[in-house]
């Protein structure tokens, strides 16, 4: 995908959301860079942003390990100013990542937000919102009733995750799933 540098698409903001929503990072100086870095098991989806944001960055997903069996794979785009919007409305003292409460999600950041940071647990479907506060994730279940899904929050040991309803199941399997990697569709269940 080539672009002007500066300028994101459509489709490389909505990824931008649904990422920062998940493990995805930005790092700012003067301007920011997105970082994404998963376990070498998703390399497929690794490969898949990657070439999404190709026209944006320097070299390609590199293999990283750290400790002493953690494989992970991981690429940076270059610093742009345009990334120092997402950074100023997800990053509210610069380090910790927040959810504004302006945000809008459509079904391809909805779709990334889960390929990043959802599974499965039987017939269950969560979102692994544990690294926001709980009034976060009161803002997250709004956005996703806003699709017409019912969700609640479910405890997991100390801090809280965002569960989809079981009664909610297929109609956000019709939401995500023409965006999904294959490699991606064992996140949902059968």
């Amino acid at each position: 995908m080539e672009n002007a540098v500066g300028s994101l698409t459509e489709e490389q903001k909505s990824i931008i959301i649904g990422t920062l929503l998940g493990d995805g990072t930005l790092r700012k100086k003067t301007n920011t860079l997105l970082e994404i870095n998963h376990s070498y098991k998703q390399k497929e989806y690794v490969l898949w942003m990657y070439e999404k944001f190709q026209g944006i960055t320097k070299t390609p997903p590199k293999l990283r390990v750290s400790g002493k069996n953690r494989m992970s794979c991981r690429f940076t785009t270059v610093s742009l100013s345009e990334f120092n919007y997402y950074h100023k409305l997800f990053y509210t003292n610069r380090i910790v990542k927040s959810v504004p409460r302006n945000l809008k999600l459509d079904r391809l950041s909805l779709a990334v937000w889960f390929m990043d940071d959802g599974s499965k647990s039987r017939s269950s479907v969560y979102f692994n919102t544990q690294q926001f506060n709980l009034n976060d994730q009161k803002t997250l279940m709004k956005l996703l009733n806003e699709f017409g899904l019912e969700t609640s929050l479910n405890k997991d040991k100390k801090y809280y995750r965002i569960r989809i309803r079981t009664s909610s199941l297929n109609l956000f399997k019709e939401l995500v799933a023409p965006y999904m990697l294959r490699s991606m569709i064992y996140k949902l269940p059968l």
